[in-house]
């Protein structure tokens, strides 16, 4: 029974590790991509490029935020889980931070639309 346990704990230990660095890569990709298109349209002198980018940089964070959700599931010392927990709030604050900032920009945005 123990072997089964200690495969078990192996499996999911394998699976969590390599789905951990799935999320946050798909998160590093998001953010590059987002940081590349927004600078062509800084060139091209869009007037949404903030909102683009805090679009781009709140979605690549969720991406970073489900990583660690997922992380602390394999967590076994309590300073390794307030070190991550540490984490999640702080990226869960910047998540809440760049959402309230697009709603802002949304809002300045519209006007400048009902006008033209």
């Amino acid at each position: 029974m123990e072997a089964i346990y200690n495969n078990a704990d192996y499996i999911l230990r394998y699976v969590v590790e390599y789905s951990t660095l799935l999320l946050e890569f798909f998160g590093i990709c998001i953010l590059v991509f987002t940081a590349v298109k927004c600078f062509i349209f800084w060139l091209k002198k869009d007037e949404s490029i903030r909102l683009q980018l805090a679009q781009g940089i709140a979605l690549a964070l969720e991406f970073k935020l489900g990583g660690e959700v997922l992380r602390t599931v394999v967590v076994r010392e309590w300073a390794e889980l307030g070190i991550l927990g540490a984490i999640i709030l702080l990226r869960a604050t910047l998540t809440f931070l760049i959402h309230w900032e697009i709603k802002n920009e949304k809002e300045a945005l519209e006007p400048g639309e009902k006008k033209e």
